[in-house]
């Protein structure tokens, strides 16, 4: 598989969270660290994403907010 996003997070899909539209995939990245893709049910179901499945998680943005106190 090839990519263009340089950030490419390899991890296992931990829990999946059904909605009426979207699904919430919760991937582990590294201990103690997960990331939750929101993603339509029809990506979901076309992907057959399962959990324990290892998926590779692509983040492409133009911006990065940061936030300190």
């Amino acid at each position: 598989m090839k990519y263009s996003p340089r950030n490419a997070l390899t991890g296992t899909i931990k829990e999946i969270i059904p909605g009426m539209v979207n699904v919430e995939v919760v991937i582990d990245i590294a201990p103690d660290l997960e990331i939750v893709s929101v993603i339509t049910k029809t990506s979901s179901e076309r992907l057959n994403l399962a959990v324990g499945q290892e998926v590779c998680a692509l983040v492409k943005a133009s911006n990065v907010m940061l936030a300190v106190e």
